[in-house]
Formats: structure tokens, C-alpha cells, sequence
């Protein structure tokens, strides 16, 4: 990697102090903020790059990607990730990297700022005296001290929220299905058990969690009713998180009081239901934007990228191990078994996880556990927390945030398989307990589920079932899946005892929507269905 003349792309607006730091490298840096406009320019231009440093502008497609012959690292200044195709990078071999703790303390105090601009009809009352008017009865605010905040999320920056609002007198309640109770406590919030319950007690209310398919949407209709009239809502996380149409209606019929959003389902946001509305504040995605995060991130990809590219050192990456060269052919089907047995627990896990146990069994004991401890604690979250926050540096830092214990056990072989993984999460209700090893073709294998033995490769579409074992249930389940078009790739069956719970585990060839999955549900055997993709 240390060849004479490494060379970066900055294709985005980037504190100039980066600049700097590529250049004490011995790095030749192009400072070009115009370019990630331009992806016609930037498809010509890639190939002489050994490293991009990106914000959001830039938008690193798989045609971009296709034609980065020497690129070897992106370097995404902040969070969000969604300009980059992660999948087309990594089958080139080019690390992704981006700065996920860099805006939290940014973002968290501009939810604060709008949170009062909406209180006290900030924006409203300054176009109104801008105006010539003098409406000072027609503004009436309201006081923030006694009230309640609701947070839907309490990871990082909800966090952060809560303690700027417990310093305003605020009362701070949080739902969020990951959060324990002793995390709760110790950051001085009220943890509430469903969505509903903190939107029926909530003056305000703010969400600060990632979009995925099962958060897309969280706040509709039926959500809003559930909120206390003349309550506020905030988004300062992600657009797509709320119906805007729907919290435009609802605001605009008197039911809610007045919101503050930062993001909105399409950016750049030209129109959108929620403008025009009297005490609606809008922004133009600002929650990072201060001089102090803005060169905070700058300086740490920049710092990232020279460790990666002149010392082949990975730090937050989102698609690269921490390996050395030798350790890699020995660690990568390891890492792909921690991977699917985490990334199973996260997506079937619907309850605050208080510990997880990792068990290493045979020669697997034998090697650098890190990796394979912070792979498979990053499938793990990635479900609960959202792709782009977590990856295999952050992941042990979110999981002790997040009040999770991690423990391992290195053990001698036993049972059928001279080696293999076993991953158990602790939650408040219940202990479940997935292993997976390696086969002779060196792909990665589900070998038990809830102690129940089982072989299964893990397939990009899945589906899992509990049920109970009693005749019928396979024809059942394969006639419903064919009546609804979806075809079974793979089956693999489990039970614990005869007439006990049994499990299946089935490869699908396409997703299985909600309304299908639903179906599966009410089938009379059948006691818990999820739809997995790896």
C-alpha cells in the first residue's frame, strides 16, 4: 500500500485542516468541492485516486466504483452512509470508513434548538416582526420546565438529548427496545415498555433512531392519535421516519400543536406537506452543521484514511476486519459465521438485550478472538441500531453504551463438530442461543437454534418459525407459501422432543412482505415467524 506517490480525492466541502493532515502523510491531495456535483467528472477522474474523502454530496455508485481501479479506501466525513454502495466497494476490496460518533453532540443540540423554537414559536414570531408587525399577543408560547419529553431512541445523541433536557427541568421518558433498565437509570430517564405509552404521556416528542424497513413510517395516523393533544414532534434523525402527509393533517386539524423537522423523506426537500404550516419548523438538514463538527469529522477521516493508507490500519470501518495479511484467509470464514449467527440474534431479538455470551469451541479458541467478538456483535446491532452507526469498531463501544455485557468462553470441542461458534443473548425475558460452524466447502453453517440441532446455509432470504410439532405443519406451511407465490430454495427442520416446539428455517427466493408473513402467523401450529435477510 505504500506505493511513492498516494494520492486523495476530496470531492466535498471539507475543513481545509484535512488537507493538511493528507499532506504530512506524504499524501497528494486534489481539493475539489464541486466535483461530487458532477458524477460524469467524477467517473473520469476516479481512477487516478488512491483514496476519496466524501460528505453527502458525492454520490459513490456502483458505475463510480467500477471504474476506481486504484482506490483503495472512502472515507465518508460523518454518519450516514446511504451516498455509497457499500456491496460494490467491498467487492472491490476498497475499505468504507466513516466518523460515527463525530455529530452526536452537534445533532443532539440542535433537536434542543428546535425543540424550543417550536415551543415558543420562535420562527413565526421573527417573520412576523420582520414584517412591520408587532403580534405579540398572537405568539403564546410554552415553558419546557415540568414538561415531558418523549424520545423514540435513546442510543447516542438520545442520549445526549436527554441529559440537555433534564438540565432544562424537562422530564425525560424513552422507548426504546434495546435500552435496559439499569442504562435507563444511570442516564436519569423513565424507560417506557411500547410506542404508545410514551406518546400518550409526551408534551414533546423526539425520535432519534436509524430508518430501516421497520422503522420506515413509525409515526403515521393511528401514532398520532395516540399523542396528547397540543403535543409537539421533533425529527432531527432521518427522514422517512414519519408520514408527512399524515403529521401535516394532524397538525393543520388543531390535534397536534406543532413540529420541528430537520430531515424529510426526500432531500433536498423543494416541497413538502409540512411547509407553509403555522409553528412547523423546518431546516435544511442542519443537525451536523457547526464549525466544531464539521472539523472534528474532517480531521478524524482524515486522520483514518493516512493510518489506513500509509499503515494499513482500519478504523471504523463498515466492511473491513481489523486483520493483519497473515491472520486474514485463517479469520474470514470465521468472521462469515459470526456474522450470520449475529446478525440472526439481532433480527429475531425484540427485547432489551442485558448480556451476550460468546462461545469459541475447538481450534476456532485458538485464534484472535477481537474480530470475530466485534463481527459477531456487530450483526448483532446492526439490526437494532441501523446500518452506518455500528460496524466492528463501534460495536463493543454501543453495546457498553447501550448497558450490554459481553463475555466469552474459549472451550474444548464437543459434541458433533470439532469447531464451532455459539452465541447466547440475555434479555429481560428470555435466553436464546444460536451456533453455526464451518463446512468442508468453507461456508458458514446454522447448526443448532434454542439448543434444537438443525443444518442450515445461511441464504440471503429467510424465513424462521417456531411451532408446534404436530403432523401437518410442513405441508401447511409450504402450501401457504406457494399460495402466495414464494418459493421454497432450502428446509431445514429441528424439534426438541416429539409433540414439543419445533423450529424450520426455510431459504426463500424472494422477501416475504409483511402482509405475507402476517399469513404464516395465523397459521394455528405456528408461534413466532420471522423474515431474515443475510
Amino acid at each position: 500500500m505504500n506505493k511513492e506517490k498516494l494520492k486523495v480525492l476530496i470531492s466535498d466541502k471539507l475543513s481545509v485542516a484535512a488537507i493538511e493532515i493528507f499532506k504530512d502523510n506524504g499524501i497528494q491531495v486534489d481539493f475539489n468541492p464541486e466535483m461530487g456535483r458532477n458524477p460524469q467528472e467524477m467517473i473520469k477522474k476516479i481512477s487516478e485516486y488512491d483514496g476519496l474523502s466524501i460528505r453527502s454530496n458525492t454520490k459513490v455508485t456502483f458505475d463510480l466504483i467500477e471504474k476506481a481501479i486504484n482506490l483503495k479506501v472512502i472515507g465518508r466525513a460523518g454518519i450516514g452512509v446511504d451516498n455509497i454502495d457499500i456491496t460494490a466497494a467491498s467487492a472491490k476490496g476498497i475499505v468504507v470508513m466513516n466518523t460515527p460518533f463525530g455529530n452526536s453532540i452537534t445533532t443532539a443540540e440542535h433537536t434542543i434548538a428546535m425543540l424550543l423554537s417550536v415551543a415558543r414559536q420562535i420562527p413565526d414570531a421573527n417573520a412576523s416582526t420582520h414584517a412591520g408587525k408587532w403580534e405579540k399577543t398572537k405568539y403564546l408560547g410554552t415553558e419546557v420546565t415540568g414538561k415531558t419529553l418523549g424520545l423514540i431512541g435513546a442510543g447516542n445523541i438520545g442520549s445526549v438529548v436527554a441529559s440537555r433536557a433534564i438540565g432544562l427541568k424537562m422530564r425525560v421518558v424513552a422507548y426504546d427496545p434495546f435500552l435496559s433498565l439499569e442504562r435507563a437509570q444511570a442516564i436519569g430517564i423513565t424507560k417506557v415498555e411500547t410506542l404508545v405509552e410514551v406518546l400518550n404521556c409526551s408534551d414533546f416528542v423526539s425520535l432519534h433512531l436509524p430508518k430501516t424497513e421497520k422503522t420506515k413510517n413509525l409515526i403515521s395516523t393511528a401514532e398520532l392519535q395516540s399523542m396528547k393533544r397540543g403535543a409537539k414532534l421533533i425529527n432531527c434523525a432521518r427522514g422517512g421516519l414519519i408520514d408527512e402527509e399524515a403529521v401535516a393533517l394532524s397538525i393543520t386539524s388543531g390535534h397536534l400543536g406543532g413540529g420541528a423537522f430537520d430531515v424529510f423523506s426526500e432531500e433536498p426537500a423543494i416541497t413538502n406537506p409540512l411547509f407553509g404550516i403555522a409553528n412547523v419548523v423546518c431546516t435544511p438538514h442542519l443537525g451536523a452543521s457547526t464549525k466544531e463538527a464539521q472539523e472534528k469529522v474532517a480531521l478524524q477521516i482524515a486522520e483514518q484514511m493516512c493510518d489506513y493508507l500509509k499503515r494499513g490500519a482500519v478504523s471504523n470501518a463498515l466492511n473491513a476486519p481489523s486483520l493483519t495479511a497473515e491472520e486474514v484467509p485463517v479469520l474470514t470464514p470465521w468472521i462469515n459465521v459470526a456474522k450470520a449467527i449475529g446478525s440472526f440474534a439481532g433480527q429475531v431479538t425484540e427485547n432489551p438485550i442485558k448480556e451476550i455470551e460468546i462461545e469459541f469451541a475447538g481450534a476456532v479458541g485458538k485464534l484472535n478472538l477481537k474480530p470475530l467478538i466485534a463481527a459477531t456483535t456487530a450483526a448483532l446491532l446492526i439490526p437494532l441500531v441501523g446500518e452506518g452507526t455500528v460496524n466492528m469498531v463501534s460495536a463493543p463501544i454501543i453495546a457498553r453504551q447501550r448497558g450490554i455485557n459481553i463475555s466469552e468462553i474459549r472451550k474444548d470441542s464437543n459434541g458433533a463438530f470439532e469447531s464451532y461458534v455459539r452465541l447466547t443473548v440475555v434479555t429481560e425475558n428470555q435466553s436464546r442461543s444460536i451456533a453455526g460452524t464451518i463446512y468442508s466447502d468453507g461456508k458458514p453453517r446454522f447448526i443448532q437454534i434454542k439448543e434444537i440441532n438443525l443444518e442450515a446455509e445461511p441464504q440471503k432470504f429467510m424465513l424462521y418459525t417456531t411451532n408446534i410439532d404436530v403432523p401437518g405443519y410442513i405441508g401447511a406451511l409450504g402450501t401457504a407459501l406457494g399460495d402466495m407465490n414464494v418459493n421454497i430454495a432450502t428446509f431445514a427442520l429441528g424439534r426438541s422432543q416429539k409433540n414439543g416446539q419445533a423450529i424450520a428455517l426455510l431459504g426463500v427466493d424472494n422477501k416475504i412482505t409483511n402482509s405475507i408473513l402476517k399469513k404464516i402467523r395465523d397459521l394455528p401450529q405456528v408461534i413466532t415467524a420471522h423474515f431474515l435477510v443475510f
